[in-house]
């Protein structure tokens, strides 16, 4: 995260203000100098579960105590207003090509209470998306990102996963990703049309400026099915009923594996993530109820999941 904040204020991209701590009173002195809901954020992978947001100081200087005590770092930064979008962007190390924006919900409950998880839903695409919103991205983070890259000698090449924030004061990167992540791409890829093989070809052959990508008329929707007590502590090892041949609707509706293991030849929870339910349809209001239909089919005890994904950009329809 201090890599990818150093080269985005070398690009000139804009994102939210940012301090690198290694110690303590160092990280101390940035939440005092940003103030509150403090933003505290594992400098390394943490599976999604590396940033914490508090209107609790204490909790934030926990938080940045603990990553200290791992042998880590940490990266304070300014608290970013506004809802959060998520980007894929292809790069051959040059050229750049974006995919469909989707949004994801990282908190446990609804109305984005509780900690951070990896993702508890996603949907594409976002109805309430300003006009040229994908081409500004691209205009203002991706290439400028890329170019970057190649000037240090170092050419991106792959998927750059912009996650955003669209505050009253414009476009904020909130970070990169070098990858595609979940459970974005579970609602992104079901749409597109184009040969994902020849999209990732060009990006080796350096040729992404002549590829180009179609995704088709319609919506995607994922909804999580998670372990209780995820992301903190959950249980493994609970029998996973509803997806047996037969038991699950399978049209338009497809079941993404996260956190599964066989056990004496059945199927059980292997995490906290469990299971990820993607549904497409021709409108947004479908692929929801159409996931959230297929939800109640699979059965697992202390099964856990979000009721409101997509469920403002509903609102926001009527």
């Amino acid at each position: 995260k201090a890599f990818a904040k150093k080269v985005m204020e070398e690009a000139s991209v804009p994102t939210a203000r940012a301090h690198e701590a290694r110690t303590l009173p160092e990280a101390e002195a940035a939440l005092d100098e940003f103030g509150s809901p403090y933003v505290v954020k594992d400098d390394g992978l943490a599976a999604g579960k590396g940033v914490v947001v508090t209107e609790d100081r204490a909790v934030a200087v926990e938080h940045a105590r603990a990553c200290f005590e791992a042998g880590g770092s940490v990266v304070i930064e300014e608290y970013l207003d506004g809802p959060e979008v998520s980007l894929f962007v292809i790069s051959d190390g040059k050229n750049v090509l974006p995919l469909s924006p989707a949004q994801d919900f990282k908190r446990i409950f609804d109305n984005d209470e509780g900690p951070n998880t990896g993702g508890m839903g996603a949907y594409t695409p976002l109805p309430w998306l300003p006009e040229g919103f994908v081409q500004e991205v691209v205009e203002k983070v991706a290439r400028p990102t890329v170019a970057r890259m190649a000037e240090r000698g170092t050419p991106f090449v792959g998927v750059l996963f912009c996650g955003l924030a669209v505050t009253n004061r414009g476009v904020r990167v909130i970070e990169f990703n070098a990858r595609f992540g979940d459970p974005e791409t579970q609602v992104v890829l079901p749409l597109l049309e184009s040969d994902l093989l020849t999209v990732m070809e060009s990006t080796t052959n350096g040729t992404l400026d002549t590829t180009e990508v179609k995704f088709r008329d319609g919506a995607a929707a994922c909804v999580i099915l998670a372990s209780g007590g995820d992301p903190l502590s959950y249980e493994k090892g609970k029998e996973i009923s509803g997806l047996a041949a037969g038991q699950l609707d399978a049209a338009d509706v497809t079941v993404y594996h996260a956190g599964t293991a066989i056990k004496d030849g059945k199927l059980v929870t292997n995490g906290g993530r469990v299971l990820g339910v993607t549904a497409t349809a021709n409108t947004l209001p479908d692929a929801l109820k159409k996931a959230y239909a297929a939800t109640e089919n699979i059965h697992f005890d202390k099964l856990h999941k979000r009721s409101d994904i997509g469920a403002r950009a509903l609102a926001a329809m009527e």
